[in-house]
């Protein structure tokens, strides 16, 4: 990061990000004032003892469920998108996460089926096994194939039909299952940033951070991806090694996302691409950074839109980032230097 821009702008970036994040904890069907907030986190002293059972057990969690999302599906976007040098590519070509959600439909769509007690489905705990232990399926299956080809353009074919094929197999489970178990399948579907503990938020802080791992070691060798796999060959980067560091760390961060929150769309393939507008920046040290800034602002944005405030109810957050990331993703379709950034 050279450009002393870019530091501003990172620095305007996190600046933005303590705002959202404090106004996302203030809002809600119960109205918490920022003051109360900020003197109850730093004193421990709370006005009223429902405010700090919302504030500590409720709005704080999801608020760094957001973060956390927000910063892994940007990071596994802007791999993917480098890596394959496709615009449109996200974290979820691999197939990865229809593994995620093909684990939870067995759980809940085929689970009840086979007689298991809707309290059993619907513990927390239970989904986010189920959904890591079909992300982590798939990814095996991806690693096989990784193994065998060489072509990184096979390789994303590959996981477009496998996660085209895991669709038609929840899609038959559908078809299938109970109207009570098909609801619940559904609004999992939707996705939540909601409803998670802080053992759980540790859980996911834990396979995130897994996951940003291997980005951190490889931050020169997608700066060389970018002219291709000859040419970074030709600057010494293995794009072997490369791949597999990615379908890792993509695996980690989108399958642990979408197993605890649930899929959410368009943050990955649209918040690299923000980012790059904003940053004017092909050097993945800024780009990593500003994506997981832009990410985690973008998904505490939709998250205080989705709770609708000033009443009960809320939106799903998957409504939401699709209404904000489809136009964004429209847009830069129709940029006529679109194609000059791959």
């Amino acid at each position: 990061m050279k450009n002393k821009t870019h530091v501003w702008l990172l620095l305007f970036g996190v600046i933005l990000l303590l705002l959202a994040f404090l106004v996302n904890i203030s809002l809600g069907s119960v109205q918490v004032s920022l003051s109360e907030i900020v003197s109850g986190l730093f004193s421990g002293k709370w006005s009223k003892a429902s405010s700090e059972q919302i504030i500590l057990n409720y709005r704080l969690p999801k608020a760094f469920v957001a973060i956390l999302a927000g910063v892994g599906l940007s990071i596994s976007g802007l791999q993917m998108q480098t890596f394959f040098r496709n615009p449109l590519a996200g974290p979820y070509v691999l197939g990865i996460s229809s593994g995620a959600g093909l684990g939870v439909a067995l759980l809940m769509l085929a689970g009840s089926g086979l007689g298991i007690l809707s309290s059993q489905v619907m513990n927390p705990w239970a989904v986010v096994l189920a959904g890591s232990l079909g992300g982590a399926m798939v990814l095996l299956l991806v690693s096989l194939v990784a193994w065998r080809v060489r072509d990184s353009m096979t390789l994303l074919i590959v996981g477009l039909m496998v996660a085209a094929g895991v669709s038609a197999i929840i899609s038959v489970l559908s078809y299938f299952a109970g109207a009570d178990a098909l609801k619940l399948f559904t609004i999992w579907g939707m996705g939540s940033l909601g409803g998670l503990g802080w053992t759980q938020l540790l859980a996911l802080s834990v396979m995130t951070l897994l996951g940003l791992l291997p980005v951190i070691f490889s931050i020169k060798s997608y700066n060389a991806m970018l002219l291709g796999e000859n040419y970074a060959e030709s600057m010494g980067v293995n794009p072997k090694n490369l791949r597999w560091m990615m379908i890792i760390s993509t695996g980690l961060l989108a399958g642990s996302i979408t197993a605890f929150c649930g899929p959410i769309a368009f943050v990955g393939i649209a918040v690299p691409h923000l980012a790059r507008i904003v940053l004017k920046s092909a050097d993945h040290k800024t780009l990593f950074i500003g994506s997981a800034i832009s990410g985690a602002l973008l998904l505490l944005c939709c998250d205080a839109v989705s709770q609708l405030p000033g009443t009960a109810q809320s939106l799903p957050i998957n409504a939401v980032t699709s209404l904000i990331g489809a136009p964004v993703v429209i847009g830069l379709v129709l940029r006529k230097n679109f194609s000059k950034e791959f």
